[in-house]
């Protein structure tokens, strides 16, 4: 679980309603336009949450529906057989960051906001911060993040988390996880056109 409500006071990044019909597409337009295509970088995503929590089950349900799809493009770590959480966070990155040279880390986890925002999916630079909507200190995660505000903020957070909607949360996770597929799909071919106009650069 991430964020603290003053959070939302200074975002800055891309915000998109879960349950708009363009949703998934918005969301892999978003990602594709931040993964780095000309690289050799392992693009990893790194679904943060458990299922002991309605609220903070949205990474591990995201994770788990796109082990599902079973992509080719894109790694993913964290689903609801073998979730990454508070207790094995740090070990899991580690793990992650011996198991690929140099991974570009996509971090998803829930977060709590203004009754407002509940539904919105974001998009944004820099790590998401796993624990700080519920006082805990873990580490940063990601180069770029994905987080949904699941409930309101501001009061007896964990409490918030244990009685939010699992309807909420799975049309979310399912939001997420068809953007990135989408993505996934895509990316192959931007990154080839993107190689490509390089190649083309260097021998004009």
């Amino acid at each position: 679980m991430n964020l603290k409500t003053h959070f939302f006071d200074r975002w800055e990044g891309t915000r998109i309603i879960h349950d708009d019909e363009q949703a998934a597409e918005d969301l892999a337009v978003e990602l594709l336009s931040n993964i780095p295509k000309v690289t050799s970088r392992p693009i990893v995503f790194v679904c943060i949450g458990t299922d002991r929590s309605t609220g903070d089950s949205l990474g591990p349900l995201v994770g788990t529906l796109l082990e599902e799809k079973d992509m080719k493009s894109f790694y993913v770590y964290g689903t609801l057989d073998e979730p990454i959480h508070a207790v094995n966070l740090a070990e899991k990155v580690a793990e992650i960051n011996t198991k690929h040279v140099n991974p570009y880390i996509v971090g998803i986890d829930a977060c709590l906001g203004r009754i407002k925002n509940i539904g919105i999916i974001q998009v944004g630079n820099g790590p998401v911060k796993p624990g700080a909507g519920v006082n805990k200190e873990l580490p940063a995660v990601g180069d770029i993040h994905i987080t949904g505000i699941v409930n309101v903020s501001g009061f007896m957070e964990f409490f918030v988390l244990q009685n939010t909607r699992l309807n909420l949360v799975m049309k979310m996770a399912k939001t997420i996880a068809g953007g990135i597929y989408k993505a996934s799909l895509l990316y192959p071919k931007q990154r080839w056109n993107d190689l490509k106009w390089l190649e083309e650069e260097k021998t004009n």
